[in-house]
């Protein structure tokens, strides 16, 4: 691997004095939190401008900062493009909500609060009823290194079949998932949809549902075309993961689109 001295991506410039995202650093619980808040609202917005919505369908989480056995969420039955920092709630792994006026997604709770108990390190959780991941998740197969976006997620996504398909409402149905979650990004669960979990941040949660989701996409279309493609090999594969493929970079990615909405969605802080 490159040598990046002390740098955590080969992105970031070496030269000084260049206008670049850097990691946000907090004096105060009190200013993480925000933080994390206004990025979960975001990341909502983010997946409206996707049209990751289907009614009800679709929860993503964050750790409170302060209280980690607790999560920030998107209140039920309101649209993605709908969630403000106003609306949101603060949630139990029992699934009582401990702060705000809306109730919380059953089976949200159920995925989200198992994955989050498992495993301590995961900061963030994503899901949603997408149209092309849903439909590659119904053929039980993991994402094929057949393009270097697809490249980010090689040997770091997983395929569920426990529970395929029956509506994760019980208790058990999360505990199924939360363990294929160990040392992974991402999850297909057959013939229900995708999955991400980040250790890093909701941003970074995000970017990768939306590239996991566009990854589908392009799976379905060169399965459509019926002409097999060229997979990459396993060593050129593992070293695009390293640089296009971290967690770092997915927070990167996500900072474009963050950009965009503070400038489009001012409502979204309200």
């Amino acid at each position: 691997m490159l040598d990046l001295g002390n740098r955590v991506s080969i992105y970031q410039p070496e030269q000084d004095g260049l206008i670049f995202p850097e990691l946000p650093e907090f004096e105060t619980v009190a200013e993480e939190r925000q933080h994390r808040k206004e990025r979960l609202v975001a990341a909502c917005r983010a997946f409206a401008q996707q049209g990751f919505d289907y009614g009800f369908a679709g929860h993503l989480t964050i750790r409170d900062p302060e209280r980690p056995e607790l999560y920030w969420t998107n209140p039920m039955c309101v649209h993605f493009d709908k969630v403000k920092m106003s609306n949101l709630i603060l949630v139990d792994h029992k699934g009582t909500v401990i702060e705000g006026d809306y109730a919380v997604n059953r089976a949200g709770f159920v995925l989200h609060a198992n994955v989050h108990d498992e495993h301590p390190d995961i900061l963030a959780m994503c899901h949603a009823h997408t149209t092309y991941g849903t439909a590659w998740c119904a053929l039980g197969r993991p994402i094929d290194p057949i393009t270097q976006d697809a490249c980010a997620f090689f040997e770091d996504h997983v395929v569920i079949g426990e529970q395929g398909g029956a509506v994760a409402v019980e208790n058990h149905a999360g505990t199924d998932v939360a363990k294929a979650f160990k040392g992974m990004k991402a999850a297909l669960h057959q013939n229900h949809g995708l999955l991400t979990a980040s250790r890093h941040s909701i941003e970074s949660a995000a970017f990768w549902f939306i590239a996991l989701e566009r990854c589908c996409q392009q799976q379905l279309a060169i399965a459509a075309s019926g002409i097999e493609p060229i997979r990459i090999p396993a060593d050129r594969a593992r070293y695009s993961r390293e640089h296009v493929g971290s967690e770092y970079i997915g927070w990167l990615h996500f900072q474009t689109i963050w950009n965009q909405l503070v400038i489009d969605q001012p409502d979204m802080f309200d």
